[in-house]
This record gives structure tokens, sequence and C-alpha cells, in this order.
């Protein structure tokens, strides 16, 4: 990318933080207007869909890191779908394991994947006093039907995200692009997640 096209790059990139971050300050408003009791800023949640390759993974981190204080915790559910064909399965556990339990103010986690061997990982239990940032395609099931969630969509050309996603995996996605994107378009029939979205965003490449 040229130096100009950079500097476009980061602008568009700032304000998309700037908009994430106005709509965790309005999620955070409205128990104190309702007369709930303030200050649960650790269940608040950030959730960002879209299809691969639209830039969830580099999003997510600028929205971690840029987390005041440096306090919010990043899931990715590519730690949590138990395999290729799990990413319905991983709603449906992330909730019972992870959400449900914070919202209790329990410690809550999830059981991690190895990819490389196929098979269930380590657990991974996070205290529930820190804010949550959720990546990865999905990430609208997971927190589907509960507050104080604040949902990112992204999205790209699918010319555009195939040609990121390969790149990134180099080559190790490949023979599982087509079987990963008819479980996104399963997903999107079933859920219809687009329509929850709080913010959609479109996102250059980082480079």
């Amino acid at each position: 990318m040229s130096g100009a096209a950079l500097r476009e790059a980061s602008t568009r990139r700032t304000a998309a933080l700037h908009l994430v971050r106005a709509a965790v300050r309005r999620r955070l408003a409205v128990p104190a207007a309702s007369g709930a009791p303030a200050g649960r800023t650790g269940r608040v949640v950030v959730a960002i869909d879209g299809p691969s390759g639209s830039g969830k993974s580099t999003f997510a981190d600028a929205v971690t890191t840029g987390w005041p204080g440096g306090a919010a915790r990043l899931v990715r559910l590519d730690e949590v779908y138990p395999g290729w064909h799990g990413l319905a399965a991983a709603a449906g556990s992330l909730d019972r394991t992870l959400f449900a339990r914070h919202a209790r103010a329990a410690p809550g986690g999830w059981r991690g994947w190895d990819w490389a061997a196929n098979r269930p990982g380590e657990p991974v239990v996070l205290p529930p006093v820190a804010p949550l940032v959720v990546e990865g395609c999905g990430a609208f099931e997971t927190v589907e039907g509960r507050t104080g969630v604040v949902r990112v969509w992204l999205r790209a050309a699918d010319d555009t995200r195939r040609e990121r996603a390969l790149a990134r995996d180099e080559g190790r996605f490949d023979p599982y692009w087509e079987l990963w994107e008819t479980e996104w378009r399963r997903y999107v029939r079933r859920v219809d997640p687009l329509s929850t979205a709080d913010l959609v965003l479109t996102l250059p490449a980082t480079g």
C-alpha cells in the first residue's frame, strides 16, 4: 500500500474504533438510566462477527488493546470451534460455559480445540471481572438474547475476503475454504445475524 493509502486505512480504522467505543458507552449508560445498579462494566461484551477474511481478528485486537486501562479480555472463536463442522456447536457451548457463568459473577471459560491433533485441548477459565471482546464467525449467536452486548458486523467483498483469508493462513486454510463457507452460509440462514448488528463496518486490509 502507498503512504496515502496507509494513512487512509489508519483513519478509517480509528473512526471505526471510535464508533465501537461510543456504542459501548451507550450500553453502559442504560442500567444507570433505568435505575439499575451501575458499575457492572465487567459484564459488557463486544461481539465481532462477519465472514472469513473480513478483518475480524485484526479489528478485535485493536478494540481489545485500545480498551481503557487494557482491561478487556479477547475470546477468539477459533479456539472454541470443535473442528471444521463446529461453528454452531461453539455458540451453544460458549453461552453455557462462559456467558451464563459471567452473568452470575462466576468464573467461566471453554474447552479449547487442538487443531493439529483434531481433538479437544486444554480448558480455559476467565474471571468474571473483565469486559469481553468475542470475535469470530458466529459471534452474534454466542451472545443471542443477552443484554449489555455491542454487536459489530464486519463485511468485505467475497473475492477480497477469500484472498485475505487464504494469504493469512499461508495455505493451511485452502482445503477447508469451501467447507467453512458452507458452515457460514448455514449460520446466516439460520440466525440472520446481520439484522441484529449495532454497527456494520467495512474495513481496509492492513497492508
